[in-house]
């Protein structure tokens, strides 16, 4: 699934982002992290993470992003992480070409990190099974072992408990306000609902679901309520993870497209097929 780059010894990767088609809060723990359940969904939509190894050891972001310094680039942790898990003598310069909304709820930066493990595992040659990659990858971000585990997934704990579901094909219409969303702002709020009654993973695709989150979010943020109202008028509308991103399902790329077209000039969205699995998901056992 890697393409050559037209620079020599550049191998470009896709890391895709995913969607919570619902996200329940299920209670917490005594230490303050939330339970929760969720099917995350890849889709087609994806950064490019271009990555050329070198025989020195060192690592390179060669194009962070403006204000984050290469040393806490996730990447760029990723492969250090790697590095010192298996003591590789080799090194890797990066680029990442970003297409995933930052900060939109998609898993942007945590796809990224999955994508060089999984893509240093094969080119460095070192052969980590997917559990240990998973392992490895909970300790750059709570979103990394599901790319690394790389299907979609009924997700439980605090999103630490896979377990690979079958989804529809789908088309995806992505809405994506001009808000940032902190996290941990929604998580601590009080009219955060905690306790909706858990479901069985066999039942997921039959039960009413939502995200527990939205309304936190929407009452913080009026933008994605906007956008979540636009685009309920085609199809039922919700946020995925924390937001901002708003999406909905449709049965054909042709149906999604047609509902982008009619897509006012102050909002901004995308349209994404569903992944069976990640592209890279052979590059580990």
């Amino acid at each position: 699934m890697a393409m050559e780059s037209l620079d020599s010894g550049w191998q470009d990767f896709p890391a895709p982002a995913k969607l919570n088609l619902f996200l329940h809060i299920v209670g917490r723990r005594s230490d303050g992290y939330h339970l929760l359940q969720s099917v995350f969904q890849l889709i087609d939509l994806a950064d490019t993470v271009s990555l050329r190894v070198s025989e020195g050891g060192e690592i390179q972001h060669l194009n962070p992003l403006p204000g984050v310094p290469a040393e806490s680039d996730l990447t760029v942790r990723a492969a250090r992480l790697l590095q010192k898990a298996t003591g590789c003598s080799k090194g890797v310069d990066i680029r990442v070409e970003k297409r995933l909304p930052i900060g939109g709820g998609v898993g942007g930066g945590s796809s990224d990190a999955a994508t060089v493990m999984l893509a240093l595992n094969r080119l460095w040659q070192l052969n980590l099974t997917r559990s240990k990659l998973m392992e490895l990858g909970l300790s750059l971000g709570a979103d990394v072992p599901f790319f690394i585990f790389g299907e979609s997934a009924f997700v439980e704990g605090i999103g630490e408990i896979m377990t690979s579901v079958a989804t529809p094909d789908a088309a995806f219409v992505i809405l994506h306000p001009p808000v940032h969303v902190p996290t941990p702002q929604i998580f601590s709020d009080p009219d955060l609902t905690r306790n909706t009654v858990p479901i069985r993973v066999r039942h997921f695709d039959s039960a009413v679901t939502r995200n527990d989150l939205e309304y936190v979010a929407c009452k913080n943020h009026p933008e994605i309520r906007e956008n979540i109202m636009w685009l309920s008028q085609y199809a039922d509308a919700r946020m995925t993870g924390s937001g901002s991103c708003v999406f909905a399902s449709f049965s054909s790329p042709n149906e999604a497209n047609r509902v982008i077209y009619d897509l006012p000039k102050n909002m901004t969205g995308y349209v994404a097929r569903s992944l069976s699995k990640h592209p890279l998901h052979e590059f580990a056992e």
